[in-house]
């Protein structure tokens, strides 16, 4: 679906984001990047629809090369959720935001509106059509901004931080709702600095450091590799410090310390 090869990328400022990025997003996986700030996180997540060109190498979609003459088009397939919602909903109204999109795919009207409900219908928020977006809740916002996204059904959704400033049960209802649409079909990548919850959610974990590559695994490989941890000045999920030690292999997910303790259970 999406392939970075030897991609590089400075910013207008000097700022050096991306060094010789090599990646590939199958269709149908859940992948999560993770690295520290400055790592080239958000960089990476804003070169998947053109939003950023490289400086140099090349962003593929569909093994088509994005550049600015078709990148409205890849636009199409791949949809961004930015990490502050703020940023995306700008519409006077709910439902104006949602169909926004759709509406500049060129549709007819019918098409438009039977879109905008469905993707409401999705994120939980029908009934809110009326509402200004101004006036929600982060989650909500973000969850508006995601609706967005699927007026426009694309094959793959790209999230920058999606929990981010969410309360606990709000973070949680996202990520199930990344998940049935994963289980759809949809393709999903997103950049997250919550490493407890790229332990139960993603398929894969990209570990970015000062722009490049410097893992591409499982999350339990990813977590449970002392020296990468260090070196990427990253810290292992908290059931995975609880257990490092006692238990081998250390479960790195809720689930995994689940069947450990059942295990360990006297009989």
């Amino acid at each position: 679906m999406i392939e970075f090869d030897d991609v590089y990328y400075t910013y207008p400022d000097g700022t050096s984001a991306l060094r010789g990025v090599t990646y590939t997003v199958r269709k149908g996986e859940k992948i999560a990047l993770v690295g520290p700030n400055g790592s080239g996180k958000s960089t990476f997540l804003l070169h998947t629809n053109g939003i950023l060109l490289p400086t140099s190498g090349t962003v593929s979609i569909g093994g088509r090369a994005v550049d600015q003459k078709n990148a409205r088009e890849i636009r199409t397939k791949v949809g961004i959720v930015f990490q502050d919602a703020d940023d995306q909903v700008f519409s006077p109204t709910v439902f104006e935001d949602t169909i926004f999109g759709p509406m500049n795919l060129g549709l007819d009207k019918d098409e438009v509106v039977q879109r905008a409900q469905k993707a409401l219908e999705l994120v939980g928020l029908a009934g809110y059509e009326r509402r200004s977006a101004h006036h929600l809740s982060g989650g909500e916002k973000k969850k508006v901004a995601l609706a967005g996204v699927l007026a426009m059904r694309p094959e793959v959704i790209v999230l920058d931080e999606p929990t981010a400033n969410l309360d606990p049960h709000s973070a949680d209802s996202l990520m199930q709702l990344l998940d049935e649409l994963h289980q759809a079909g949809t393709t999903i990548l997103i950049a997250t600095h919550e490493v407890d919850v790229v332990c139960e959610w993603a398929d894969r974990v990209c570990v970015l450091y000062r722009g490049s590559v410097v893992k591409d695994c499982t999350p339990a490989e990813a977590f449970s590799d002392a020296e990468l941890m260090a070196y990427t000045n990253l810290r292992p999920p908290i059931v995975y410090r609880v257990f490092e030690g006692i238990t081998n292999p250390t479960p790195t997910s809720i689930g995994q310390a689940r069947d450990k303790l059942k295990k360990l259970k006297p009989k």
